[in-house]
Parts: structure tokens; sequence; C-alpha cells
């Protein structure tokens, strides 16, 4: 059994390689040969005494209570990061890591003037390394509660427990067929031809989203905005895509919305963050800069 606390160092190359899923593919990241990364790796294991990972032939995997200790590293290794950027916060100053996660295709919506905030944020806090990442809702609200995102931003229908959110605006979202789909030219078409259509819908839609707007199920699904986009550009499918994002093939009459009176929600975006975090100087300042931009 250890009797004191590991070398911060040997918790960092920890989570590192996790990250990267093995030894070699941390490499480029820890500046160490592969061997030397073992080699610290196996020096962890035995001030902790117990196996952390698995490695060989079968790939790179975490033992049962590698996972648990991994969570508690990634918490440590955020707080002592928080723990720096208060430091310097005292001093006047901003610096470290930000982490910034972010929905696809927001940057076309101009509601939501993510670069521009970004862009002053930086100017008035040069020290601050930024990060940003583009994942689904999901992957975002889980790299904010294990504090590998400080903030997020994009719609969550199902917000997780521990999260705090800040209500930022509703993105309209219509149903659309492109040119080269037989519904295109039609004036009127009844919903009931409509649902019977091929639909590519996100991956992380659940199935009653669907059914709630009328689709049995989808035909084709996707991870990212841009793919959807491309299916229904095919005109193979239909599917639902943000307004703003649209726009540039709908003004190039490439697609049009069908039956806007009856195919259409608005997503609710909001700003989130791991509870706990609210007085963090650089969470408090970010969150500050985007509320100071949607209300101007």
């Amino acid at each position: 059994m250890c009797s004191s606390l590991p070398d911060l160092k040997l918790l960092q190359i920890f989570a590192a390689v996790v990250r990267h899923q093995g030894f070699a593919p941390a490499q480029q990241e820890l500046g160490l040969s592969a061997s030397a990364i073992s080699t610290y790796m196996s020096q962890l294991e035995r001030h902790l005494g117990i196996v952390l990972c698995h490695r060989g032939r079968g790939g790179f995997g975490l033992t049962s209570k590698g996972e648990l200790y991994h969570k508690e590293c990634l918490r440590i290794l955020g707080e002592l990061e928080g723990f720096e950027r208060y430091g310097a916060a005292l001093q006047g100053e901003l610096r470290g890591t930000l982490t910034i996660g972010v929905l696809d295709s927001t940057v076309t919506d101009a509601t939501l003037p993510l670069a521009d905030v970004i862009g002053v944020f930086s100017k008035d806090h040069p020290a601050v390394y930024l990060d940003l990442k583009i994942q689904t809702p999901h992957e975002l609200q889980v790299g904010v509660l294990d504090d590998r995102i400080d903030v997020a931003v994009g719609a969550f229908a199902s917000p997780m427990n521990g999260l705090v959110s800040q209500a930022l605006h509703r993105e309209q979202h219509w149903l659309y067929c492109s040119d080269k789909h037989p519904l295109f030219g039609r004036k009127r078409v009844p919903p009931e031809v409509i649902t019977q259509q091929r639909m590519v819908t996100r991956g992380y839609w659940s199935e009653q989203e669907l059914a709630r707007q009328g689709f049995p199920q989808p035909s084709a699904t996707v991870e990212n905005m841009e793919a959807q986009l491309i299916l229904v550009l095919s005109g193979a499918y239909i599917g639902y895509l943000p307004e703003h994002y649209a726009e540039y093939w709908v003004d190039r009459n490439r697609l049009r919305p069908i039956l806007p009176a009856s195919f259409g929600y608005q997503a609710p975006f909001s700003l989130i963050y791991r509870r706990g975090r609210a007085r963090e100087p650089m969470v408090l300042t970010f969150r500050e800069f985007v509320r100071t931009s949607m209300d101007s």
C-alpha cells in the first residue's frame, strides 16, 4: 500500500496515455519514447500496488481499478489546474488552458456569435491557451462532467445531473428536401406522404424524438450536420437542418423546407459547466463574455 501521493508527472502521463489509448499514440504529446512511458506507468503501478491497464497484443485497456483511478486522476488534475488559474487571476491575469466544447455547424448561426466571443476573449486574455472541441451533445456533457471540457455550448435535450445550464437562444430547424428529391417541385404534400419518405437523422436523436415528429424510423444515420446535409442534397433522403445552416442552399434553390407549418422545431441552446466551477475565474469570465454578446 502506498504511503504518499504519487508524483504529479506520473498522473499527467497516465491521463495522457488513457486519452490517446496507448503508449505509442501518447508519445508526441508527452515528448517521451514508448519505452519511457512504459517505465513511468510501471513506476505508478508499483507505487499504488495495483495494475492500472492492460497492454500487449490485445491492445490497450484499463482494468476495473484503473478506470476508477483514472476518474479520480482527472478530477485531481482538473482541481490543480483550476487552482493554478485562480492564483493567476489573483494576480490580475488569466492564464492556463480553456477547453470549449460546441456542437458542429454553429459557425453560420448569427444569433450565437461564438467566433466573435472567442476573438474578444483571446484579445483581452492573451495568456489563455484555447482548445476548441466539436462533439455530440452526449460527448459534450460527459466531457464537462469529467472536467475534460470547461464550458460547452449546444442543445441538450436531457441535461445530466451535476451540470449548470445558462440559457442562450432557440435554434430554428426545418425539414428539408433537395432539388433532386421528388417532393421538391410539389406545392402541397400531405403530412402522411412526407412521413413515409426516406429520412436521415442524427445518431444522438432518440427514436421517441423521431416518432414525435411523425416518422416511424430513419433510413440513414449520421453523427454530424455536414454529413446530414450531404445526404439531403443527394436527393435520396429528407432531413432536419438548422435554418441558418441550410440558408446558403435555399438561396441557391438547392434546398427547400417541406410543409413548415407542420414540420419544424426549435432547439434550445445553452452554455453548460460543471456544478461547483461557477466561480472559477476562467469559466466565469468566458460565461460573462457569452452573456454580454447574446444581450447586445
